[in-house]
């Protein structure tokens, strides 16, 4: 079938794709529709299997959305508290009351993680909290150590249990 003639018949269905999976703020609805539509083309240029069904190609389409917006919206947005805000000289610092009572310095919270560490824990969990110390998602976790996500995250509520039950607070 010819890409064009594919992407006509399907196109409704990927219109309503784009709009179904909008995020407010991120990407727009043309957007979200163009990138399935370059997907296709990739897949279409790569030899897009014959005899494959419109149904299949659309949730192909559909699924690559899905994984463009969990990998490509930004995961935080970043303010200093420093700067001053839009149309005044006051700093959001200013306007906001810090009523946190400090009570662990840096090596507190060090002393706190190796006492977790080195006690109660398997080798396994003392791989997956210091990958978790650095900041790695449980996925680069799990690439790392070459085991599944799934693992990982009972890795990690083992390890949850174990300091709870020693009376810390994580996660």
């Amino acid at each position: 079938m010819d890409f064009k003639v594919l992407l006509e018949k399907i196109t409704p269905a990927l219109r309503s794709i784009a709009h179904k999976h909008l995020l407010r703020g991120f990407y727009d609805q043309e957007d979200l529709y163009q990138e399935m539509c370059l997907y296709l083309w990739q897949k279409y240029s790569d030899g897009l299997p014959i005899g494959i069904n419109e149904s299949y190609v659309i949730k192909g389409c559909e699924f690559h959305i899905l994984n463009f917006l969990r990998k490509g919206r930004p995961k935080a947005f970043l303010l200093s508290l420093d700067e001053p805000m839009s149309g005044s000289d006051i700093a959001l610092m200013d306007t906001i009351a810090d009523n946190r009572n400090v009570s662990f310095s840096g090596s507190d919270n060090m002393m706190t993680i190796n006492d977790i560490k080195d006690k109660d824990l398997t080798n396994r969990e003392r791989q997956v909290l210091s990958f978790l110390i650095k900041g790695y998602t449980v996925r680069e976790i799990a690439q790392n150590m070459v085991i599944s996500h799934v693992m990982v995250v009972k890795y990690k509520k083992r390890i949850v249990e174990k300091a709870k039950r020693k009376g810390y607070q994580m996660w």
